[in-house]
């Protein structure tokens, strides 16, 4: 089956290679603003399923198209990419000794058939320093990551405990997505595709 990864994301070409797909990229290039009256998991929802429909109007129908998005919530704020070091800056300190949610949302489209989903993650920040919030500012490596930290990389270091799918932090539900592929035919953990 020919399937197309609607996102520029290295963790997620990282998580579909895992989990056994093979795949194409196709970056939809739609505008991800924010509705911000939405909740963060309609939110993501709404934003991976435009990601898949602007993809979709460029591939065969036959294509299954599997795009996605996440944020960060915390205290009832959405937290996108940081636009400045400042603002990377800011959200790490708001996280802080805090628990947040991570959202991501994917949406499987094939034709006009689609499916959308997403999950929920809890993180916990131990408490940070400013001298440790503005050494990892200057790694570069909060900048194009929601809520301004990426776990599988020095973010690590931040996060004292997560409840819920780890992947899901770094962008994918990898477990949810496997059990929704299938009702697309393919069968991720056995390689088998209907």
């Amino acid at each position: 089956m020919d399937i197309i990864l609607a996102s520029a994301s290295p963790r997620r070409r990282e998580l579909l290679t895992q989990m056994g797909l093979s795949f194409r990229v196709q970056v939809s290039d739609i505008d991800e603003h924010m509705d911000r009256s939405l909740p963060p998991d309609k939110l993501v929802e709404a934003i991976s399923a435009e990601k898949a429909r602007a993809v979709a109007e460029q591939a065969p129908s036959h294509s299954l198209i599997i795009a996605a998005d996440t944020v960060v919530a915390w205290n009832g704020e959405i937290l996108g990419k940081p636009d400045s070091e400042a603002q990377a800056a800011a959200m790490l300190s708001h996280l802080s000794g805090q628990t947040h949610q991570v959202y991501t949302g994917f949406t499987l489209r094939q034709g006009d058939r689609a499916e959308t989903r997403s999950q929920r993650t809890l993180v916990t920040f131990r408490p940070l320093t400013q001298a440790e919030i503005a050494a990892y500012v200057a790694t570069g490596e909060p900048m194009d990551k929601a809520g301004a930290y990426g776990i599988q990389g020095l973010g690590s270091l931040l996060v004292e405990s997560i409840q819920g799918d780890y992947f899901n932090v770094m962008g994918l539900p990898v477990c949810l997505l496997g059990q929704t592929l299938q009702h697309f035919g393919i069968f991720p953990l056995t390689g088998q595709e209907n």
